[in-house]
Parts: structure tokens; sequence; C-alpha cells
């Protein structure tokens, strides 16, 4: 953990990351890319929190997603990133990266509809300045 990680920094480089996955994405596909501009503070543990956060990638009607979500995961595996593979609850094939960071993590798969890729983020581990109430938007 960064002990001068600011949950500033911590929602940039998580937004940033979200930024380079949505790069990955073949620019023909892409019709839109959409990120949450405030996101929501989970636990780590009793002192420290994680900015989670999303952006979602609407892409052409027509356009496979499993294929463009294993190119992601092969482009990580690739760096030597940590990345592991499921299918969610409706069979999609997802990917959850993990960079080194503590606490960091980005889910990729198919969004809430059938043209949409969703990357949902949380960002490394970080400590609140005393008197910031953990709730709300950030």
């Amino acid at each position: 953990m960064d002990a001068d990680l600011t949950w500033q920094e911590a929602k940039a480089r998580t937004q940033a990351m979200e930024g380079e996955i949505a790069a990955l994405i073949t620019k023909d596909a892409v019709l839109s890319i959409d990120q949450l501009q405030t996101g929501t503070l989970l636990s780590c543990n009793e002192t420290q929190h994680s900015w989670a956060g999303a952006t979602t990638v609407t892409v052409t009607e027509g356009t496979e997603i499993e294929p463009i979500v294993k190119a992601i995961e092969a482009h990580y595996r690739a760096n030597g990133t940590e990345v592991s593979v499921d299918r969610d609850v409706d069979e999609n094939y997802r990917i959850q990266i993990d960079p080194p960071a503590p606490g960091e993590s980005h889910l990729v798969s198919e969004g809430l509809s059938p043209n949409e890729i969703r990357i949902a983020s949380g960002s490394a581990c970080f400590t609140l300045p005393e008197g910031i109430y953990p709730g709300g938007d950030f």
C-alpha cells in the first residue's frame, strides 16, 4: 500500500486504467465510451478504503464481445499481469485483471445490454483523512 495515496489519486489511477482497457478495443467497433465521473468507496479493512467506478463501452451491433474480452485478457497476460477468468450469472466470459497494488482490480465482461462491454474497477487501498466520511459519491 502507498501510505501517501489520496482518494483523488486512487480514483485518477483507476479511471486511467479503465481508459487503457477501453483503448484496447478495436476503434471501428466502438460507438461510445462512457466513464462514470463519480464512484463510491468500499472498505478494504477497518482503516482503509478503495474507490469503485466503471466505464461502459458501447460497440456496434453484431460485435462479438467474448473475443474482445479474450484479447484484453491476452494483452495483460502477455505483460505479466495476473488475470483470472470465469463466467458471470448469464454465462458471459469475464476476466478480472489484478495489478500488483493491494485492492486494485478491474472486471471486464459483457455489459447490461448485448452491445456493451463493462469495465468495473476498484482502486488500490488508501486511508481517508480524519473527518472524511466514506459515504456518498467520490
